[in-house]
């Protein structure tokens, strides 16, 4: 059982489909429940991070690493104000990871334990597709 669980589609920077060299996923400071569900990163202290154990629906373990940029807050002329899940790019390799598709991470109620898995993008090949497709963009809260 999961306490909270929060989703984001994918984009070609995130899976790394488009080749640039983008520090990790991108977690908005507007988004106070995803980073209340994520560990405390002390602002007082220049790029504070942690490293988070996640488990896959397979049972394997992920390691990434959450931190808080925040250069701007410490140095003369810093500009990185920002927080970021970064090397997650062994694990979208090994699921197959694409644009379009959805990361979701829980956190299991009865272990603490954080949870990340992608599901697929829906596959319309055979099915007539919606006349008016939802496209969702950023993270968001999954209930």
């Amino acid at each position: 059982m999961t306490s909270r669980r929060f989703e984001k589609t994918l984009t070609a920077n995130d899976t790394g489909e488009s080749a640039t060299h983008q520090a990790g996923i991108h977690i908005p400071k507007s988004e106070e429940e995803l980073l209340q569900f994520l560990p405390f990163l002390d602002p007082g202290v220049k790029n504070p991070d942690i490293w988070i154990e996640f488990v896959d629906e397979t049972g394997a373990e992920w390691t990434f690493r959450y931190v808080y940029y925040n250069n701007r807050l410490h140095d003369e002329g810093g500009t990185r104000n920002e927080y970021r899940l970064t090397h997650t790019t062994q694990f979208f390799r090994a699921v197959g990871a694409a644009s379009g598709d959805v990361l979701c991470l829980a956190r299991c109620s009865e272990t603490n334990r954080y949870l990340v898995e992608v599901r697929k993008a829906f596959d319309y090949k055979g099915v007539a597709e919606p006349t008016s497709p939802i496209r969702l963009r950023g993270w968001r809260r999954a209930h």
